[in-house]
């Protein structure tokens, strides 16, 4: 079950920072991206990635698996956030059945 979730884990990263900046990303990583760039301080992004004005792959770089859950033994769905609490909006990541990813969004 251990290598499941760290084969979704990945597996979700791995397509969120594939739809980055991509036409079918809009509401998803792309949109979380945009949106913490312009409402989070300088400050936190230096501390984090030692920048103030971090390119968004590098936003993409520190997201921490906030929680998975869902039906299929806990692995259907993955929500990746920024690090300190410093949002309530997370990147989610759904698996269909067999185990791709069917759909990335942005949620608070």
């Amino acid at each position: 079950m251990r290598n499941e979730i760290e084969k979704r884990e990945k597996a979700a990263v791995a397509a969120i920072r594939s739809a980055l900046g991509t036409e079918d990303d809009e509401s998803g990583a792309t949109l979380f991206v945009e949106h913490h760039l312009e409402e989070i301080e300088g400050e936190y992004w230096q501390k984090h990635v030692s920048t103030p004005t971090p390119e968004p792959l590098k936003v993409l770089d520190i997201l921490v698996l906030r929680s998975h859950w869902g039906g299929n033994d806990d692995i259907e769905t993955f929500d990746f956030t920024l690090p300190e609490n410093v949002t309530d909006y997370v990147i989610s990541v759904r698996f269909d059945e067999s185990g791709q990813v069917e759909d990335i969004s942005m949620e608070s």
